[in-house]
């Protein structure tokens, strides 16, 4: 075998490689002598076929098989000769391989692993968030639990905020409907969020059988992107308005939670308890963003196309997974590769920051980090020995927690080669609730 390397940029090589066909005729005649133990043809036995009619029945198959695997075995060591890490898949070009007469020659387009230049950290800083969980924190948790299962009735009043409606809509845009409910019209309540300010603003201080239009401008940037600068106007009939009924704080909410005696203070250290580790695991969520970040902000690399194209398939087919569950039809939908270049460049990029980084700092999660990442995983179930038996069960099931130990210690590479400050934080703007 012989190959030659050509570099065509950063990242791309050209190889062209030749093989001697006499190697592999032998193993052709082999492979042809094995067959017609077996082989089987009209009018003879298993096994009977004369060895001519077997060669000429099979012989031009199994060449190309033969030398098929030549080309991907002499591939594999000239990669290794010419100590090359090879990214993604090779493009190879070659001639007919029934042209081919003393060798086979072929050419191997592809892209190698870039190098990742990844600067001083030392100056880069990065703020830990730090919350001091009181009791108010608690009762605001206890408030939405207790809103999460609050029962709703029918009032004659006005609409006001909390209250749960049912609506028929129409939605025009310059004169063109945009929108319109079905028969069983929408269900909403007011001020639950997700929904533009102004227009749940609009559904307050309305009756049962009222009807109401009203215009809502929605500023550029707005999602989803078909309302962005654009003026809706909406004509609304109000089918239903019900208030919430909140549950009793008392011993049976207390069972409906799982605390099988009704204890009531003995639920709420649990809830307190469960926040703490919630609070843990937001902040520690804050903490790899910012490093992550900051890698990807202090790191220069070329990304191999092919990683590229290989995450836009991967967040394109998460996407229309997403989209199935919330039953869109997709025969609708065209999602363009080039919606997800960005996300697909960032992503790729940091795939190959972190590796570099364990690579080189000797990062990899041992495995009392992965056992600890486990029974973290496992708190949170009923029985936690039996879910870390189901991880430990098959070594796969450890992929998860082992990549998130690894991630924890790339995380804490980062915060001792960074200037790391406290920063105290309300306890609205850590969990999302601002």
């Amino acid at each position: 075998m012989q190959a030659t390397v050509e570099t065509i940029s950063n990242l791309e090589r050209r190889m062209t490689v030749s093989v001697p066909v006499q190697s592999l005729e032998e193993e052709v005649a082999q492979r042809i002598n094995r067959m017609a133990r077996t082989v089987k043809l009209p009018g003879f036995r298993p096994g009977k076929v004369p060895l001519g009619m077997v060669r000429q029945q099979y012989g031009a198959q199994v060449r190309n098989e033969v030398l098929s695997d030549a080309v991907e075995r002499s591939f594999n060591d000239a990669v290794e000769q010419n100590k090359l890490r090879v990214a993604g898949y090779p493009n190879i070009e070659h001639k007919p391989y029934a042209e081919a007469d003393d060798k086979i020659e072929y050419i191997a387009t592809f892209e190698v692993f870039p190098e990742v230049a990844i600067a001083d950290l030392s100056k880069i800083k990065i703020e830990r968030p730090v919350l001091e969980l009181g009791e108010a924190d608690v009762k605001k948790t206890i408030d939405v639990l207790l809103r999460q299962r609050a029962t709703f009735e029918a009032v004659k009043r006005a609409s006001k905020k909390g209250d749960k409606l049912n609506i028929s809509l129409i939605a025009s845009i310059d004169g063109a409907e945009v929108e319109r409910t079905d028969a069983n019209g929408l269900d909403l309540v007011i001020g639950e969020g997700g929904r533009f300010p102004a227009f749940e603003d609009e559904l307050t201080g309305n009756k049962v059988g009222s009807n109401k239009v009203f215009e809502v401008a929605y500023p550029e940037g707005h999602k989803p992107e078909q309302l962005a600068g654009k003026t809706v106007s909406y004509d609304v009939t109000f089918n239903t308005v019900e208030q919430a009924k909140l549950p009793e704080f008392d011993a049976d909410f207390a069972r409906g939670l799982g605390v099988e005696d009704g204890d009531v203070e003995k639920m709420r250290e649990e809830i307190k308890g469960s926040l703490k580790q919630e609070v843990e695991k937001r902040v520690r969520a804050k903490l790899k963003e910012q490093a992550f970040q900051a890698l990807l902000d202090n790191s220069t690399l070329d990304v191999p196309k092919a990683f590229i194209n290989a995450e836009i398939g991967r967040l394109i087919q998460a996407t229309e997974n997403n989209l199935k569950q919330r039953g869109v039809d997709l025969s609708n939908v065209n999602l363009e590769p080039a919606l997800f270049e960005e996300q697909a460049q960032r992503n790729a990029s940091l795939r190959l920051i972190l590796s570099e980084l364990v690579n080189a700092n000797d990062l990899q999660a041992n495995a009392q980090q992965v056992r600890a990442m486990v029974d973290v995983f496992a708190q949170s179930f009923e029985r936690p020995a039996d879910v870390v038996t189901w991880y430990y069960a098959d070594v796969k099931r450890l992929d998860e927690p082992a990549a998130l130990a690894t991630e924890e210690n790339i995380v804490e590479w980062v915060l001792k080669s960074a200037k790391v400050a406290d920063k105290k934080v309300k306890f609205d703007d850590l969990m999302g609730n601002a």
